[in-house]
């Protein structure tokens, strides 16, 4: 037993000393990360910044521009198709997943979504495929800071054209960006391929980014090296605070002394073993605040998928296609772009900046978004305005193959597994869905917004578990926890007694490591009373603390002529 104890202290104490600053600065940038403004934009956010659409007679049909930029599109795709299995499908057909009609820096633009998730822009005049040019960018990021401030002058500047940002993650499909930026400090990221604005910065938000995320993600590995070095250097350290933080606990629980039942407690009625002060605060930060410690050091472990023991709950893409089908219904090939004039203005005098194409099988709807969120639904030749639910399920058959649905409900309040972030809102996370349950193993689980059909979530059970072990330990999402200011204070409470345990051990470590590493200075050295004076030529010491000051006075003075 006295072995597997030293044990624990022996790695508690050197697995800490390494991970000392890294420790200290997760849970400082962790508050950082908290209060930061996203910087990606939401959909809320793109459609409240968007241009009017207003239709124009004339505009060609979604079939009409797809048609004409056939030859454009397939010199433009550089990589084939696969198929489920990942190989190259040589014949594979190409269907539209999304097709939305918008305006861009004044040019009307079909932005269509492939089954293979390539992203185009193609003219809704022309049929041409369409690249936003640095003019074109400098444009849509003076409209977009126009939609906030109308009256003031906005002058834009282009920064620079890149490839891959830091500060924008998942987004190679709509990558180059156009670096937007303005005399005031303000930055977009603007995408070359469609138009889209993607990041909205201040120089405040930036710098919460760059004291935040970057360093709480370690992102400037990715700066060394664009391989796996990120991913597997956050696997190790996670895995080795998460043994620093468990054996301190251990250690903590074994040397607490609270005395009760009238148990021995430590000199002078002390229920720890620490005098010092750094000590003392390491123990009772690690004692009171260890077990959440431990908890955001397994989850942030447990992020990194190790093993690839979990699977991911947003649906892959050969998934979403057997979702969709391969039709193109007639109705989306022919249907003119033309606004009836009811709906030239939206609901509650709010103006329609998108029209957004939908297809499920054979049926499919067209979609008004208004510029404050809201999708008026369009009537259509076929009489649809609407997906019904014998065509959400056979949409959902297709991707469970020959498993059977188990049962479907309209859920009208968000549960554990479809909810928003705090930053989101109910444009970005819509309710009421669809949930379709599958009768296999794993209760696999299909959330669908029956409005516009998409896809919005497939969940079986590691997917779910993955939600508790990670998001729920790390995020404290869940509950009443997850109301504010509740929430804020829980996380307030518990990152302050990480950051006191991160820089305490700071201290600590750095005095293990002076002690153990530099030579110990040579000399009789006077110090307070209480502590050793030592001869170290014959190997004297008088202890003066437990002595009359006298005698121990004569001692030394004796101690000083036999030199």
């Amino acid at each position: 037993m006295k072995a597997v104890i030293r044990l624990l202290y022996q790695i508690h104490r050197w697995v800490g000393v390494v991970l000392a600053l890294f420790m200290f600065l997760w849970f400082f940038t962790g508050v950082v990360i908290i209060y930061s403004t996203p910087t990606t934009q939401t959909r809320s956010q793109q459609l409240a910044h968007a241009e009017t659409l207003s239709p124009q007679v004339g505009w060609l049909s979604l079939g009409e521009a797809w048609n004409l930029s056939e030859e454009q599109r397939k010199a433009a795709v550089k990589e084939k198709p696969k198929a489920a299995d990942g190989k190259p499908a040589e014949n594979q057909e190409v269907s539209i997943a999304e097709a939305r009609l918008v305006r861009s820096a004044g040019v009307p633009l079909w932005l269509i979504e492939d089954s293979q998730g390539k992203r185009f822009a193609i003219s809704a005049l022309d049929g041409t495929l369409q690249k936003t040019s640095v003019q074109q960018a400098i444009t849509i990021a003076q409209n977009w800071y126009q939609a906030e401030d109308s009256k003031s002058i906005i002058l834009a500047k282009h920064l620079d054209t890149v490839d891959a940002p830091i500060i924008l993650r998942n987004q190679d499909a709509l990558k180059p960006f156009h670096h937007i930026g303005l005399e005031d400090g303000r930055e977009l990221l603007i995408s070359e391929r469609t138009g889209e604005v993607l990041h909205a910065s201040t120089q405040v938000d930036r710098a919460f980014f760059w004291a935040g995320n970057w360093l709480h993600l370690l992102k400037p590995l990715d700066l060394i090296s664009k391989g796996d070095l990120r991913h597997n250097v956050q696997l190790y350290l996670g895995l080795f605070a998460t043994l620093a933080t468990l054996t301190g606990l251990i250690i903590g629980w074994l040397r607490w002394r609270p005395g009760f039942n009238g148990k021995p407690t430590y000199s002078e009625g002390r229920t720890q073993p620490y005098r010092e002060f750094w000590f003392k605060w390491h123990f009772w930060s690690g004692l009171i605040g260890g077990s959440v410690a431990l908890f955001w050091a397994l989850s942030g472990f447990l992020d990194t998928n190790p093993g690839k023991i979990f699977s991911q709950a947003n649906p892959a893409k050969p998934e979403i296609s057997r979702y969709l089908g391969k039709e193109f219904p007639d109705i989306m090939r022919l249907w003119q772009p033309n606004l009836p004039l009811a709906l030239a203005v939206g609901a509650d005098g709010s103006d329609v900046v998108e029209l957004t194409w939908r297809h499920l099988g054979s049926d499919a709807v067209v979609l008004a978004n208004t510029r404050d969120g809201q999708r008026l639904t369009q009537v259509l030749d076929t009489g649809n305005n609407a997906f019904d639910q014998k065509a959400l399920l056979a949409a959902v058959s297709r991707v469970a193959g020959k498993t059977p649905i188990a049962s479907q409900e309209l859920v009208q309040n968000y549960d554990s597994y479809y909810y928003p972030r705090h930053h989101q809102n109910q444009v970005d996370k819509p309710l009421p869905v669809l949930l379709v349950t599958l009768a296999d193993d794993s209760g696999t689980r299909f959330y669908v917004d029956p409005q516009d059909g998409r896809l919005l979530a497939k969940l079986d059970r590691s997917a779910r578990a993955f939600r508790w072990f990670y998001s729920a330990l790390h995020h404290w999402d869940f509950g009443w926890l997850y109301w504010r200011p509740v929430w804020d204070l829980w996380m307030l409470t518990w990152v302050a007694f990480g950051i006191v345990l991160g820089f305490s051990s700071v201290i600590m470590g750095y005095r293990l490591l002076k002690k153990t590493f530099l030579p110990k200075k040579q000399g009789g050295q006077q110090q307070r009373p209480g502590k050793r004076y030592v001869n170290e030529d014959r190997l004297k010491t008088v202890t003066t603390s437990r002595i009359p000051p006298r005698i121990a006075a004569m001692a030394t003075y004796l101690a000083k002529r036999t030199q």
